[in-house]
């Protein structure tokens, strides 16, 4: 499971893809995002999301209408591509 916390912008979008490469699992386990600790997300940082849904098949954890907002719209546009 990979936790994000705070802003998604700038340098820490760098940091996250990184760290959710060295996570993402491989074979048939399922990779968890918790998206309820986000408060910002920038266009890069929607980008990096929606790569991380295509490639593992994510699976997010949202409980706010803001997360959930993140989480459908990586999810909207895997659909769209």
């Amino acid at each position: 499971m990979l936790k994000l916390e705070g802003k998604l912008t700038g340098p820490w979008i760098d940091e996250l893809k990184k760290v959710w490469h060295s996570l993402a699992p491989r074979g048939a386990k399922t990779f968890f995002i918790d998206l309820r600790g986000l408060t910002y997300l920038s266009a890069e940082g929607k980008q990096v999301l929606l790569e991380m849904y295509s490639q593992t098949g994510a699976q997010f954890i949202a409980d706010s209408p803001m997360t959930k907002h993140f989480a459908d719209e990586a999810r909207r546009a895997l659909e769209t591509i």
